[in-house]
């Protein structure tokens, strides 16, 4: 594999650019996936303008709006990384909600999120109808290797010593879990696109062959 350095702004664009230019039956549902130090959510944000520019219509759903109840989510306690790894986003709701109504024989009508963690209450939300043709960013962590209907799928990758010195102090005690998501699920191995990210302000595509 090659990887190929790029600028931020460059990034974006190549990837709007893709994203525009694919054509599926209903909407186009894209992961944005990532640990919080590698900004996934920035990144998905980021796409949004370009593509309604091209004329695809948008809708950015954060995998945090769809995060269990604390009771649920907190069971086993607020920093154990196993139970951070394998439960804390609703991927039923958000498979029910989201990514089967912009399937090719869905309805089109998305719900933005489900559940706020603030709160630990339900979010509120109102549905929005996403028309055919439209492109659905969900982004967060740990969204892949699970069955998720991703119709493309973007991965920011670091390494363990980036990853390690970027993330948050308070949010160290998930390195274990993102250890795990490397070695079970090594989402850089299928993903569509990969980027690596170690340094944010010069990331580098990584191209097959």
């Amino acid at each position: 594999m090659r990887v190929r350095p790029i600028t931020s702004e460059r990034l974006v664009a190549e990837l709007a650019d893709r994203l525009a230019g694919t054509a599926v039956s209903g909407r186009l549902r894209v992961a944005v996936d990532g640990p919080p130090a590698a900004g996934p959510d920035a990144l998905a944000a980021a796409l949004v303008d370009p593509l309604r520019a091209a004329g695809r219509p948008v809708l950015h759903v954060l995998a945090a709006g769809f995060l269990r109840p604390a009771s649920v989510r907190l069971e086993q306690g607020r920093t154990n990384p196993d139970a951070y790894y394998e439960g804390w986003v609703d991927e039923t709701g958000l498979r029910r909600e989201v990514l089967d109504p912009a399937g090719a024989d869905g309805s089109g009508r998305l719900l933005p999120s489900l559940w706020d963690a603030a709160t630990d209450r339900a979010s509120r939300a109102g549905y929005v109808e996403l028309p055919p043709g439209g492109v659905v960013l969900v982004s967060g962590a740990l969204l892949l290797g699970g069955g998720l209907p991703f119709d493309v799928t973007v991965h920011l990758a670091l390494s363990p010593a980036a990853l390690a010195r970027r993330t948050d102090p308070e949010l160290r005690w998930t390195l274990p879990a993102f250890a795990r998501y490397a070695d079970e699920v090594a989402p850089a191995s299928f993903a569509d696109v990969v980027v690596r990210v170690d340094d944010p302000r010069h990331p580098a595509v990584v191209e097959p062959g």
